[in-house]
């Protein structure tokens, strides 16, 4: 009967990890190296939080050649990523990252569970267990960037901000948004709405339109959900979007209305989380991500370099620099209230 009930606890993980868009493990399979796996909520294709995180370690595979091993999947809901992660412990796992502060309830008690396997978790920026790591990308420097380009360039003098939740590195990415909109244009009106969700791109275009209904002319938003918002603004004539991940300014909606974008580069946390384990350091660190450190890229859209004039480049050159030269530049974030605006 043990046997029996043994082999359908296998057969059922296995049967979620396939429903769930499991991949098969990438890399030389060196025994040097270090096996990661990624457990993500939506897609590796969102052109948003996820891909960004998927192509973060694929970077990180191409840059530390034959010391990542590396597998991933996708539409995981929580409750069923506690499963997921044991089936990757059980297959020799060394690293193991719940994309996503959903997953930190999992996370900490899979690390209890396992204390000679290292988890990670994020956006937060809490110090874990000696077996976890954090990672907590500082998005109020990408969202100012943002904020200059929306202030300068806006005609009607309203800008428009669809968040996902007001928390986490959303938060910081708004309140960073509204910061570089009054540094450069402190008249313009600012429109912030939140769907409530990180994956609801239905909401997100609805909360979009219903802003540019309302005179907004340049938009923004962050997380997957932002993809609807974008879309939505495709559709308006008059307005334009800055994005929250490069992958929006090769969409068919980003190419004609996504004037420039950042994006967090992931591959800097995880080269550093492998150089720690390589130490001996199995978690128990925040790993902060900025322009200092090389946590964010930002790119300007070709196809609309037109519609950025220079003295908008110099802006955001000019904050740019200050962000490489010095972490924490906006240390103020957290004071932005919206119910001022």
């Amino acid at each position: 009967m043990k046997r029996i009930s043994s082999m359908l606890l296998v057969l059922l993980m296995a049967v979620s990890l396939f429903a769930g868009g499991a991949s098969e493990a990438t890399g030389d399979g060196s025994s040097d190296a270090v096996k990661v796996a990624l457990i993500i909520e939506n897609t590796i294709d969102d052109k948003g939080w996820c891909q960004s995180m998927h192509d973060g370690i694929l970077a990180a595979q191409e840059a530390l050649p034959g010391k990542i091993e590396y597998s991933y999947v996708e539409k995981m809901a929580v409750v069923d990523a506690g499963s997921i992660a044991r089936q990757y412990v059980a297959d020799g796992y060394d690293l193991i990252i719940g994309h996503g502060a959903q997953y930190k309830n999992v996370i900490l008690e899979l690390a209890e569970e396992y204390p000679d396997v290292s988890f990670a978790f994020g956006t937060s920026s809490e110090i874990g267990p000696e077996n976890v790591f954090t990672y907590m990308p500082e998005s109020e420097e990408t969202g100012y960037l943002s904020g200059i380009i929306a202030g300068m360039l806006t005609k009607n003098n309203i800008v428009g901000l669809v968040g996902p939740v007001d928390g986490g590195d959303s938060a910081r990415y708004n309140r960073g948004y509204v910061l570089g909109v009054q540094s450069v244009n402190p008249d313009a009106k600012i429109l912030v709405a939140h769907t409530g969700s990180f994956s609801d791109f239905v909401k997100a275009g609805e909360v979009a339109t219903s802003q540019i209904e309302s005179g907004a002319d340049m938009l923004t938003g962050s997380s997957q959900q932002a993809i609807g918002a974008l879309r939505a603004t495709a559709e308006s004539p008059d307005a334009f979007w800055v994005g929250q991940d490069l992958a929006q300014l090769t969409t068919e909606e980003g190419k004609a209305k996504c004037i420039a974008a950042s994006s967090y580069n992931y591959a800097a946390v995880i080269i550093d989380i492998i150089s720690k384990l390589d130490a001996g350091v199995k978690g128990g660190e925040c790993i902060p991500m900025n322009f200092n450190n090389g946590g964010f890229i930002f790119e300007y859209n070709e196809l609309l370099a037109d519609k950025v004039p220079q003295e908008v480049k110099d802006k955001v050159s000019e904050a740019m620099s200050n962000f490489t030269s010095a972490a924490g530049v906006l240390s103020n974030w957290s004071e932005v209230d919206y119910n001022t605006l």
